[in-house]
């Protein structure tokens, strides 16, 4: 006797599990050009960030008397405990990643039903609530090792980050702000870029670091692009949404306005346009969709950086246009084949 099953009669090519793997994988240039620059507290804190992320995850899923397989090993819980560490200093406080991934694992993934109903990018939601509620931590970075004379040892790390005990030189000695932030306060204080850009810290486009992370992190999008595990039309568009409109104002003002790739390579914008923007619960999922809500988050992270009262609007521009998604989604839907575009379903 034949059985007969209902469609569809081939499994998808990816996993959860499989796509959370490849993801990690392809974060991992990133992350050593990250360590290599900033030192163990980026090591430290992805440990912390992922320990604080699985044990949240688990007592939620015992809470809401759920089986903690599989989405204890789906790693998407990693994932968003890794994209967050690589987000804040590496010199940041323990509890501070940990009320983090609290409040992005219970709060904005577990209580909206786990993964597939939370309406909100977890790392970023939690990103964005420590930056308001602690802007100095938040900050305040360990200058790269091609600019420190400082070295920050391991130990030193550990000490730094669950004691708050700085080195003997002093927290002034080994912190700086962002070459965002210095960008933005040197533009506040009247200067010209050209003046801007006498100092050291800046290299080709950005600033001397930061930019070759930038880099790797562009390695390991286009290995996610090859292996198809996301669609090129986020990224795209929105690292072209920042270049269009960075150029139209830098070419009318070079000296007041920053070179579009000074944009693209400093702040967190390649992380975000291949890492975060182009997660599949909080995007936009229609073709014409994609590239709007790409568009529209490089539009964003433009205006945040240069009129907003932060530095980097990467975070910000994610979770406002993952409240936009539903409804970009529902005007682009793709015409259904036998229909007219003014019927109704």
């Amino acid at each position: 006797m034949t059985t007969l099953v209902s469609s569809p009669h081939d499994w998808g090519r990816h996993r959860v599990q499989q796509v959370m793997l490849q993801v990690l994988l392809a974060l991992t240039p990133g992350i050593a050009a990250m360590f290599w620059y900033f030192g163990w507290g980026v090591l430290i804190n992805i440990v912390i960030a992922t320990a604080s992320a699985l044990g949240a995850e688990a007592l939620m899923l015992r809470l809401r008397e759920r089986p903690l397989q599989p989405a204890i090993t789906d790693f998407s819980a990693v994932v968003t405990a890794v994209l967050f560490a690589l987000s804040v200093p590496p010199t940041l406080p323990w509890w501070m990643t940990v009320l983090g991934m609290l409040f992005a694992i219970v709060i904005v993934k577990q209580l909206y039903g786990g993964l597939g109903y939370n309406p909100f990018n977890p790392a970023m939601a939690a990103y964005v609530l420590l930056l308001i509620s602690y802007p100095v931590a938040m900050t305040h970075w360990l200058p790269p090792s091609v600019l420190s004379k400082e070295t920050i040892d391991l130990f030193d790390s550990l000490r730094i980050i669950f004691g708050g005990t700085p080195p003997a030189s002093g927290w002034d000695a080994i912190t700086m702000a962002t070459p965002l932030d210095q960008m933005r306060n040197g533009l506040g204080q009247d200067m010209m870029i050209s003046e801007i850009r006498e100092s050291p810290v800046w290299g080709d486009f950005g600033a001397k670091g930061w930019e070759w992370v930038a880099n790797w992190y562009a390695l390991g999008g286009l290995w996610l692009l090859y292996k198809r595990v996301i669609g090129w039309r986020i990224p795209v568009a929105m690292i072209a949404g920042l270049v269009v409109i960075a150029a139209l104002f830098s070419l009318g003002n070079p000296e007041s306005y920053p070179h579009p790739l000074f944009h693209v390579f400093s702040g967190g914008i390649v992380l975000g346009a291949f890492f975060i923007a182009t997660d599949p619960v909080t995007a936009s999922t229609t073709p014409r969709g994609q590239l709007i809500y790409g568009f529209l988050i490089g539009v964003l992270v433009y205006v945040i950086r240069t009129w907003g009262g932060y530095p980097d609007g990467v975070a910000f521009a994610v979770l406002l246009m993952n409240m936009a998604a539903p409804t970009i989604d529902y005007y682009t839907r793709p015409r259904v084949f036998g229909h007219r575009e003014d019927e109704h379903e």
